[in-house]
């Protein structure tokens, strides 16, 4: 009986990403949240920022008098559970850094946080002092707690904050609303939400990179050019409501938030004399052509091999980033990863404005896996049986009793009839160059399924003379 060691890896990366669909529309909340006053020695906290929900946002800390920010070098999921439960959630879901929900200003408070998860209050976790941080205000950490309020909690204590107008949500309505028509909507008029309902802006001054942006949030990844005639006359026989005028923005915002805009007040449609609406066209990305039209135009069009993709994502427009170079699929460093190197990631897959920038490898990563061989008595793989071999055992044997010397394609297959469900079957299979002369083996050029390039994997097995598996 002639032995070969095989061993099974799921390749990771580094980045990872969630995009907007064009089924997806965010619905950020603008008001700073409640604060509230706890035993961490006359301490308070608050969540702001934007665009987010009420249970998530820039942790803010208000201490003698003056309100701050935590730094997000070291910050865990821990910290952020203390943190959930200083602002009166049961629990944290999740966190941000690289000022997710925009930069704070003031003193940043706490840098370097280090919490079990336990403690009843933040002033138990370790951290380089008050007041002591090396960090800006663009590596502000953020929380996105449990909707789950405590037990007991009051609002006593809460700090009234002016309100603030800011965009909460946006979509577009066609211009003419009978009929039947395919969904996602892609053209129609601007519409924001605002906390007295949706209002329309004035197309004044309106230009493409404002109409990039709109379509990004709704899921689309890009904009075209719109018959503003059939408009500009359907807009003579219909009276508006005007909620915003002066948008303009740079191109690369996630959100018509972050632009710079100004609100009307009492709908004082004067500042947008001899205006319309505005009116935006959105481009439906590849997953989303069958809808219309479309799909026959794109598919007449030659398209290349992908270069980037998403892996390890459970949900379609989400894992982590791949990017092919030189016919092999590698990741990204994490480092200056941020909502804007995101949605340049969505919109060349085909979506819109990225939801978030994750990091940490949280979908996964690649950095290499150390093994642990030892006997376990009779286990392994064996000619025209089952396998024997037990879950929790790295590295397994395969017997090659009679097994003619030649070179040889190797491969072994996880889950081969997709009867476990998984969100990425494609690296379930490894394959290597596999030589043996009798006495030894010689394994190289192993990779998973999808690692080289289409191109690049036909030529690994394009060998001349090849006959069943064995290569002559």
């Amino acid at each position: 009986m002639r032995a070969v060691s095989v061993w099974y890896c799921c390749p990771w990366g580094l980045l990872l990403l969630h995009c907007l669909c064009s089924f997806s529309v965010g619905s950020p909340s603008p008001s700073i949240s409640p604060e509230k006053k706890v035993g961490s020695q006359g301490l308070r906290f608050r969540l702001a920022g934007f665009p987010r929900k009420p249970y998530e946002g820039r942790v803010e800390i208000q201490r003698a008098g003056e309100w701050g920010t935590i730094c997000d070098d070291d910050f865990t999921l821990q910290a952020a559970h203390v943190l959930c439960r200083e602002l009166g959630f049961t629990e944290a879901t999740g966190w941000t850094h690289s000022a997710k929900y925009g930069p704070g200003t003031g003193r940043i408070w706490l840098d370097n946080l280090s919490c079990r998860g336990t403690e009843g209050s933040v002033t138990e976790c370790a951290s380089r002092g008050w007041g002591n941080s090396d960090c800006t205000h663009d590596e502000d950490a953020g929380v996105i707690c449990k909707d789950q309020r405590l037990p007991g909690f009051s609002d006593s204590n809460v700090i009234e904050v002016e309100h603030q107008l800011q965009v909460e949500e946006v979509r577009l309505r066609p211009a003419v609303e009978w009929g039947r028509r395919p969904l996602p909507v892609t053209e129609g008029l601007v519409e924001v939400r605002l906390p007295e309902g949706w209002s329309q802006v004035c197309d004044k001054g309106w230009s493409a990179h404002n109409s990039h942006v709109v379509c990004g949030m709704l899921g689309f990844p890009g904009e075209k050019r719109v018959n503003m005639a059939f408009y500009r006359m359907l807009a003579q026989k219909k009276q508006h409501s005007f909620g915003l005028h002066s948008v303009a923005c740079v191109g690369t915002e996630a959100h018509l938030s972050l632009c710079s805009l100004e609100f009307y007040r009492a709908n004082d449609t004067t500042r947008c004399s001899g205006g319309n609406p505005a009116v935006v066209s959105c481009v439906l990305g590849p997953l989303y052509a069958t809808f219309t039209g479309q799909k026959k135009q794109q598919h007449s069009k030659p398209q290349g091999e992908a270069r980037v993709r998403l892996k390890g994502g459970a949900h379609q427009g989400e894992g982590r980033v791949e990017v092919l170079k030189a016919g092999t699929w590698g990741t990204v460093c994490d480092r200056k990863w941020d909502l804007q190197a995101a949605s340049v990631v969505c919109r060349e897959l085909g979506f819109g404005t990225a939801r978030e920038a994750l990091s940490g490898a949280r979908m996964g990563q690649d950095v290499s896996k150390r093994y642990e061989c030892a006997n376990f008595g009779e286990q392994g793989i064996t000619v025209g049986c089952w396998d024997l071999y037990r879950h929790d055992i790295d590295c397994q044997w395969i017997d090659i009793t009679d097994v003619k010397p030649g070179n040889y394609i190797l491969q072994v297959v996880i889950n081969p009839n997709f009867e476990v469900a998984e969100s990425d079957f494609t690296n379930n299979a490894m394959k290597c160059n596999c030589k043996y002369d009798g006495h030894r083996i010689w394994v190289h050029n192993c990779h998973i399924g999808d690692a080289f390039s289409e191109e690049a994997n036909r030529r690994f097995e394009r060998y001349p003379g090849q006959t069943s598996n064995q290569i002559v």
